[in-house]
């Protein structure tokens, strides 16, 4: 089994707002100074989405990454447009996904493969209210079980 790659940056709200039901492995167009802020770790995917437009081009939108702090007059936007690399059959595959109602493309993780950026993308519809909630619930449980579990193996 190989090893999973260390996440740079991770979006945890994504999988609590959305149920996610097909994930992406897409490639990022980025300039110099934003992977060298990458490699330091500044960065954020929270408020990021990703669009589909009608030419099936796929564009990250309102991710933050940090400026450079060595950067000169030439470093990059914080917040500027980052195009993604997929193939046509993925594009394609997102933008029928797009197209029907309630679903969205979330970006997931942000993290290195071989030297190079890579960002995980979920299609998924939103989750209601009560969803979320008992989705909180479950977990909740499931951790008193895992901790019940623990302390019965401890005391023998």
């Amino acid at each position: 089994m190989a090893a999973k790659a260390p996440k740079v940056l991770n979006n945890p709200k994504a999988r609590h707002d959305y149920h996610i039901e097909e994930t992406f492995e897409a490639g990022i167009a980025l300039q110099g100074t934003e992977v060298k802020s990458l490699r330091a770790g500044r960065g954020s995917i929270r408020e990021a989405f990703v669009r589909v437009d009608r030419n099936h081009e796929v564009y990250l939108h309102n991710a933050h990454i940090e400026e450079y702090e060595q950067g000169n007059r030439e470093n990059h936007e914080p917040r500027r447009t980052r195009k993604l690399l997929l193939n046509k059959a993925e594009i394609r595959k997102l933008f029928n996904l797009t197209h029907i109602k309630g679903y969205s493309v979330i970006p997931l993780s942000l993290y290195w493969k071989k030297g190079r950026v890579k960002l995980e993308i979920g299609a998924g519809k939103g989750k209601a209210k009560t969803h979320k909630r008992q989705d909180l619930k479950k977990k909740e449980s499931d951790r008193e079980m895992k901790r019940a579990a623990m302390a019965r193996f401890k005391g023998r």
